[in-house]
């Protein structure tokens, strides 16, 4: 057996590599947050190269944490060195894995000599202050947090995040102020970085559809407030956005209003045929762009009359989605966003 498959020294170093890999950053990310903040490894191997130290791991692993968290990156480095300084356990990233995960089984090296202070950030534009290179715009903490989470790759993170905006918030604002922005600031960079990010837009995606499906199952356990036809939630044909109803349908179900979705691109026959059958009080018909919106179908299901003879009514057709331009017309409702869907749909009837 070589010496490099013998049980590593204790105070070997990891290399910057293998440290990212274990964090879910990038290389390019650890070399960052040294240069502009100072968290760089103690050791260097022949003064050149990086070991990152236990000790150094866990201050890193801090830093991933808090920025997580939502806190802005200089801050979040700032508290990742105080907690350095003192007693400092193994990052929760970390937790769970063998001294192996965390050391290489060479030689110690010297430390290397004191380095200059490191600079201070460089400001950025208000369309970067996230830190993450996405265009959030001026959004909260909460919205920071996930899109750090989403770009590291780090799913847990991203759940967890999403959960507690869901938690703290209510689903209404979780999706309005965290989940929308942070979906449409990876769609903007996916589609003005060529092939880049797309990954990141599939696993924002998956966590934020998995976690509206949670929230619908814990809610549909009370089941509905009474029992009454309910209101359908559909997407035009040839529109194959459902998250935005996916977010709607859960909403309907925490306030126990019965609803049913028919998910992406629903031909005309068959929603046509569904409003027939069971004759709900309002149909939301969403369409995310120009080339989705079929006016002359939401005119049609506005217009159509269902019922027993002499008690024939309509159902509110609601509009959802920015693929509607133009004043809708007579019977057709468009609100704005989720919280005004949901005030429509829920209004009674005078």
């Amino acid at each position: 057996m070589s010496a490099r498959e013998t049980a590593p020294a204790a105070d070997a170093g990891v290399t910057t590599g293998f440290l990212a890999r274990r964090l879910g950053v990038s290389p390019t990310t650890l070399r960052s947050w040294d240069r502009r903040y100072g968290l760089g490894p103690a050791v260097r191997a022949d003064g050149r190269h990086r070991r990152w130290s236990p000790d150094d791991v866990a201050m890193v692993g801090e830093m991933c944490r808090l920025t997580a968290a939502g806190l802005p990156p200089a801050e979040a480095a700032r508290a990742a060195k105080e907690a350095a300084r003192g007693s400092v356990a193994v990052s929760p990233l970390l937790v769970g894995r063998t001294p192996a995960d965390v050391r290489i089984a060479e030689p110690p090296t010297a430390p290397a000599p004191a380095s200059a202070p490191a600079p201070a950030p460089a400001p950025r534009s208000p369309g970067s202050r996230s830190g993450t290179g996405l265009p959030l715009g001026d959004v909260g903490p909460e919205c920071r947090g996930l899109a750090r989470a989403a770009v590291r790759l780090d799913a847990l993170a991203v759940q967890e995040q999403l959960a507690a905006a869901v938690r703290t918030l209510g689903l209404t604002r979780a999706w309005e102020d965290v989940m929308v922005p942070a979906l449409r600031a990876v769609g903007r960079k996916w589609e003005s970085s060529g092939d880049r990010y797309v990954e990141v837009e599939h696993l924002l995606s998956w966590h934020v559809s998995a976690t509206l499906r949670h929230v619908y199952a814990a809610a549909a356990e009370n089941g509905p407030h009474a029992i009454a036809s309910p209101v359908l939630l559909a997407c035009a044909p040839d529109e194959q956005h459902t998250m935005p109803l996916e977010a709607l349908n859960s909403a309907l179900a925490e306030l126990r209003v019965p609803a049913l979705t028919l998910g992406g691109a629903v031909p005309s026959e068959a929603l046509m045929s569904a409003v027939r059958r069971l004759g709900p009080p309002a149909v939301v018909l969403w369409s995310q762009s120009r080339s989705t919106a079929n006016l002359p179908l939401a005119r049609h299901i506005a217009e159509t009359r269902w019922g027993v003879r002499g008690a024939r009514t309509r159902s509110r057709v609601l509009l959802g989605g920015p693929g509607w331009s133009g004043p809708p017309g007579p019977g057709l409702l468009q609100p704005r966003n989720l919280a005004e869907a949901l005030r429509l749909l829920t209004a009674r009837d005078d």
